[in-house]
């Protein structure tokens, strides 16, 4: 154990173009397959690269996947789920993740393809509340030690993960789902007045509230819940308008962002309560322009 620690700590030569190629090479087929939803083992390619990586040991070659998952959220692409996104990357990996992009046409294509497709509704569960998880939290990272940031200007071609959010199917999913799950909180909780008067009130009322769901907590006082769905990893980025950070301001007391993640097959979900602003790192998308 002492060993490990030893070589990771000294050894801080940066990764050579060939080895960042290899790494981004061997992400990029374990990405394919989880978005086509083939089985692949992350240990095995890890193994495999340390074979060929002679120098870099499996914490360095994880911690390279991981920088390589949060280029690709900047790129507006989705991540492989089983790396959580590291910053504070070597300028070389940015640069070769975007040329083996401009190539990828076939993984654009699986890409384009998944983030569009329609959704029919929520995905039956056993026990609906057991989806409830702990919020992430993002890894300061002892791959920061030799990995330099990289000030980036990206000029995305296609954000992937704006085009998922705005995938109205997905959302209503996402929606229903969040419906179903505060109703069986509260009706476990004893609260069956209550779970009775949950209300979908984007589809009630309509989209322009600032919120999707009208709930309650066990006391009776409002729970009113943004929702926010991916079918990717739980740090994937989610938008927000104008409007809906607004209302978290006005309502912080009663406002709560439901994130669910990992829509495909098995969803989960965190809870944030209050502002966004307080429990989010918000960054500037688009902006509204008129002439001056």
């Amino acid at each position: 154990m002492w060993s490990d620690n030893c070589h990771l700590f000294t050894m801080s030569e940066p990764w050579s173009r060939q080895e960042v190629e290899a790494a981004v090479a061997d992400y990029f087929v374990m990405l394919g397959k989880e978005l086509r939803g083939e089985p692949y083992n992350k240990a095995e390619h890890n193994r495999w690269l340390q074979r060929l990586l002679v120098d870099r040991n499996r914490g360095a070659i994880e911690r390279k996947h991981q920088n390589i998952s949060a280029i690709l959220i900047e790129l507006g692409y989705p991540y492989i789920d089983g790396y959580k996104p590291l910053g504070n990357y070597q300028a070389l990996l940015g640069v070769i993740v975007e040329e083996r992009l401009a190539g990828a046409t076939r993984l654009e294509e699986v890409v384009a393809a998944d983030v569009e497709s329609k959704v029919q509704g929520p995905p039956a569960l056993q026990d609906i509340l057991s989806i409830l998880v702990p919020p992430p939290v993002r890894e300061d990272g002892r791959g920061r030690l030799y990995d330099r940031p990289m000030p980036r200007n990206v000029r995305l071609r296609r954000n992937y993960l704006e085009i998922e959010a705005r995938n109205q199917s997905l959302g209503r999913a996402g929606e229903e789902l969040v419906l179903r799950f505060e109703h069986e909180r509260l009706w476990r909780a004893g609260k069956r007045s209550l779970a009775d008067r949950v209300e979908h009130v984007a589809r009630t009322r309509g989209d322009y509230l600032g919120y999707d769901v009208q709930s309650f907590e066990e006391d009776g006082r409002d729970r009113l819940i943004e929702v926010k769905t991916t079918r990717f990893g739980a740090m994937t980025p989610f938008f927000a308008s104008r409007n809906e950070v607004d209302f978290s301001e006005e309502r912080g007391h009663d406002y709560q962002l439901y994130r669910l993640f990992s829509f495909r097959h098995e969803p989960r979900l965190f809870t944030l309560p209050g502002p966004l602003r307080s429990s989010c790192q918000l960054d500037p998308f688009s902006y509204s322009a008129t002439p001056s």
